[in-house]
This record gives C-alpha cells, sequence and structure tokens, in this order.
C-alpha cells in the first residue's frame, strides 16, 4: 500500500487517518455549538431538516444519532494508531520499549485529562476522575498491552470475551433494589458501580457517561481500530482491496450491533456491546471511504485542513478549554454583526458566530502545522 506523508513530521503516514481525525476533531471543536443554533434555525422546517439537525445533538439515553460516534470514533483511531506507532517501534527496538512509550502516553493523557476538568483546584472530592482525556487514556492502554503481548486471533478472543462479559455483567448481577438486567439511567450496574465507588465529580450527579465498568467495553472500541490497523499494514492486499475490506467489516459490525440491540440496547452513557457494535461499524465504514478517497483515488486537497488537525488533536482539545474560542469568535463576529445577521434571519448571526469559533482552532492547527509543531504524547 502507497503511503503518503503528512504534515512536516518526517514520518511516512497514512494522510488518510489523520484527515479522518481531524474530521472527528472538527465535530468535537464545534458540533455542540452547530447543533444547536442548527436546531433553532430549522424548528419550523420540514421534518427531515429538523432531523439533520438533531443528528447533532446525543440521544438522552437510548439510541444513535451521529454526534454519539464521534468519541468512540476517536478511540477506534486510537486503536489503528497504535499498530502503525507501537508495532514500528516493537519491531525497531523491542517489546520493552514499545511497552515503556505505552505506559508514559498512557499516564500523560490520564493527566491532562484531570487537569483538563479543573484538576484538585476544587478540592478532592471534586476531582473528576474518569472523563473523555482519561477514557482514551485506558482504552489506549488496555488495547496497547494485548498488542503488544498477544497475537491477533487472541486479541479477537479478547475482544469477544470483554463485549461478552460486559453483556453477562449488566445482564445478570443484580443491582440493590432495581434487580438483574435493568437498562434505565441510574438503575443499572455501571451507574452503581459509579454511586458506590468512583470518587470525586460525576458528571451526572451519582454517575458518569466515563464511568468505571464501561471502560471494559471501551477497551474493546480500541481492539476494534487496531484490527483495521493490521488490514491496512498488510502488504499482501491491494490499497483497493483493503478499502473493500474495512467496508464489509463495518457492514457486519452494524447487522451485529443492530441485532444484539434487540436484547441489549444502544446506549452510549454506559457504553454497550451494542453500541460498540455499531460504532465500530461505522468507524470502520468512514475508515473504508477516507482510505479510499484519499489514498487509493488520491484526491487529497480538500482535507489539508483536517489533516492540520488530526496531526495536532490533543493540542488543539486542550487549547479549546484553556482559551475560550466562543468569547474570541465574540470579538471577531459579535455584537452589532451577530445581532444584524439574526435580524436579517433568525439565528444567523449565532451560527456565525460558531464558526468562527470552530475557525479559531482550524487557525491554530494550522499555525503549529506551519511551524513543523506536533505535541505527541
Amino acid at each position: 500500500m502507497a503511503e503518503t506523508t503528512s504534515g512536516g513530521t518526517g514520518r511516512t503516514r497514512l494522510t488518510s487517518l489523520d484527515a479522518l481525525r481531524g474530521f472527528d476533531m472538527f465535530w468535537i471543536m464545534g458540533a455542540d455549538a452547530l447543533g444547536g443554533v442548527a436546531a433553532a434555525m430549522v424548528k419550523d422546517r420540514a421534518e427531515w431538516v429538523r432531523h439533520l439537525a438533531d443528528q447533532l445533538e446525543h440521544v438522552a439515553w437510548e439510541g444513535f444519532r451521529f454526534y454519539d460516534l464521534i468519541f468512540p470514533l476517536f478511540v477506534f483511531i486510537a486503536g489503528v494508531s497504535l499498530i502503525l506507532s507501537l508495532g514500528r517501534l516493537e519491531r525497531e527496538k523491542g517489546k520493552d520499549e514499545a511497552l515503556i512509550r505505552l505506559v508514559k502516553r498512557a499516564f500523560v493523557l490520564y493527566l491532562l485529562g484531570v487537569l483538563y476538568y479543573g484538576g484538585w483546584s476544587k478540592g478532592w472530592d471534586q476531582v473528576r476522575w474518569m472523563g473523555v482525556l482519561q477514557r482514551i487514556a485506558i482504552s489506549y492502554l488496555g488495547a496497547g498491552f494485548c498488542v503488544i503481548f498477544f497475537k491477533a486471533r487472541t486479541c479477537a478472543f479478547i475482544t469477544a470475551g470483554l463485549l461478552v462479559g460486559y453483556w453477562a455483567l449488566i445482564c445478570f448481577v443484580p443491582v440493590p433494589e432495581f434487580g438483574a438486567g435493568n437498562f434505565a439511567e441510574g438503575k443499572n450496574l455501571a451507574n452503581w458501580i459509579d454511586f458506590k465507588f468512583l470518587p470525586g465529580k460525576k458528571w451526572d450527579g451519582t454517575h458518569d457517561p466515563e464511568g468505571l465498568l464501561s471502560n471494559l467495553t471501551a477497551v474493546a472500541t480500541c481492539l476494534l481500530g487496531t484490527f483495521a490497523g493490521r488490514w491496512l499494514v498488510r502488504t499482501d492486499k491491494a490499497p483497493a482491496s483493503k478499502s473493500a475490506g474495512l467496508a464489509v467489516a463495518g457492514v457486519v459490525l452494524l447487522a451485529l450491533g443492530f441485532v444484539w440491540s434487540f436484547q441489549f440496547p444502544i446506549i452510549k452513557k454506559i457504553w454497550t456491546s451494542s453500541y460498540v457494535l455499531v460504532a465500530g461499524g461505522w468507524s470502520c465504514l468512514l475508515l473504508a471511504l477516507f482510505h479510499w478517497v484519499i489514498d487509493v483515488r488520491g484526491w487529497s486537497g480538500w482535507c489539508r485542513p483536517f489533516v492540520w488537525v488530526g496531526l495536532n488533536p490533543i493540542s488543539v482539545y486542550l487549547a479549546a478549554n484553556l482559551v475560550s474560542m466562543d468569547n474570541l469568535a465574540r470579538r471577531v463576529a459579535g455584537g452589532p454583526m451577530a445581532s444584524g445577521l439574526n435580524g436579517w434571519m433568525p439565528h444567523l448571526g449565532d451560527m456565525v458566530l460558531a464558526l468562527v469559533g470552530i475557525g479559531w482552532c482550524f487557525l491554530l492547527a494550522w499555525f503549529l502545522n506551519r511551524r513543523k509543531l506536533y505535541i505527541r504524547l
């Protein structure tokens, strides 16, 4: 497979993977704002238009929308990257060096996650020990251990074991007052374990959407990404065949996930096994599309801004927390300008503000790429 060099890192990389990571970060950077404004703009329009706007918001509990794919897609991509980075390091310097790199990256990423949510500035009882970056760190660490110490077939059994084991725990372990097999919010085993054993701040009061028990299936999501990575680095397959294989895998995962959902619902906030399969299926399909368009067909000019972001995803993510992009946007397009646009068309000024906020993130990514600054954990 022909690989292309992204940015100026001096390493051979899959441009499609960097672009997909940047595409994913694009929604993390501004989907909340865009979704809310879009929903307000089209609230009186046709039903199908409102449905599209709804896709930019999370479901309240059970179900699946486009925005529910964004987080697991990033974890899936981390799994693909594990094969490309740790695999190369292990071949060049051995398992010990790969393991040291894995643990260091996971530890730093976890620590950044704690600091992202305020660290211990409000007291130890308000530290958020489980969050988005923390989940990525744990998933990366768990999947990385599997990649370093086990062959692909064993990793497949581990993935299946995590999914089936989690299903068995949720369905058959009784929760005090609510019994076994209860999937309702606050009444399931995952939420109960958070309530009893997760210290510090919990995002949803008594439990957390990135809680303790669901880390098991989050590791499975990352492992699904490692299988995609193994497929992409094979030298006995033509590039177009790799895109096709990813697409087939995506369809199979979607089918399995939707069938399983009749008994084990798709619920992002407790990362159910059916959710893992559905999210993994869509992730495979998106990777197949990006790989075919960019790396097979060579149509890559359109994705350059996404590549900038994809080369520095954690930097952009942290910058959006440390520096309010919304405040910067208001300095440029707020006040009379936004009010005037809203007067001309309801919520148009709000949409412009949301787009300007995202634009600041792209500008930062462009600057870092221009200066060849790539902050890697």
